[in-house]
């Protein structure tokens, strides 16, 4: 560790003052960042989960150094990380196209609450570094993960009148190597002929129009589009 930092590891007025300001400003710095970019946890919010983590550790620590009382003083700060989950959970969200949106706004803020436990414990070298990490993630590193190669993800519609016809539809994905992650088949009584709609959720392979205009070919398929 710094030994810079030896002197202002103690319970003293000015060392609490110390931790929870720049616990504050940590979080101010990683929550700037999700303001810009219009997230639902932005400024506020990242400064309140730094500093009251900050403040959990400090009382922990009070309890325990200077009450003397006999308390488990890695309690609080373990709570307080299974707290943040709920935190989080409530910036994601998942769209009509099935998409996972906030994933990086609840582990920011994850990461801002631990932070916050570091800089509240004395360490200050780990929240200093953990705030700069954190918005090198958010920033440069989100710039390359969009050169990242993914497996395209989309739904397929099948309308068919025989029940052999989904099996070779889901036989064609399989040998293309493409993923089926969901699969909603429902019945539709047309007078004396029974038709069904199979809804076809796939990842990888081959591209959607590429996939349909196979499907059409098959005997039995009577319609074939993409949602």
């Amino acid at each position: 560790m710094l030994s810079i930092f030896d002197e202002l590891r103690g319970m003293d007025f000015f060392s609490i003052l110390l931790r929870m300001l720049l616990s504050c400003l940590c979080g101010a710095v990683i929550g700037l960042e999700r303001s810009y970019k219009n997230r639902p946890a932005g400024f506020r919010t990242h400064i309140l989960v730094c500093m009251g983590s900050a403040a959990a550790a400090l009382t922990g620590l009070y309890l325990f150094l200077v009450l003397q009382l006999p308390s488990d003083i890695s309690r609080i700060s373990g709570q307080v990380i299974s707290g943040l989950g709920f935190i989080g959970a409530g910036t994601i969200i998942v769209t009509k196209k099935l998409t996972i949106k906030g994933l990086t706004t609840a582990a920011g803020l994850w990461t801002a609450g631990i932070i916050g436990l570091a800089i509240g414990s004395g360490y200050y070298e780990i929240g200093l570094m953990g705030t700069v990490l954190v918005l090198l993630a958010e920033t440069l590193f989100a710039s390359f993960g969009k050169h990242i190669q993914r497996n395209p993800a989309y739904e397929v519609e099948v309308l068919y009148n025989e029940k052999t016809s989904l099996d070779q539809v889901l036989r064609l994905c399989k040998d293309n190597h493409m993923a089926i992650t969901n699969l909603k088949i429902h019945t539709l009584d047309e007078g004396s002929e029974a038709q069904y709609i199979a809804e076809v959720a796939l990842r990888g392979g081959m591209g959607s129009e590429q996939l349909l205009s196979h499907i059409r070919t098959m005997p039995g398929i009577i319609m074939a589009t993409g949602l």
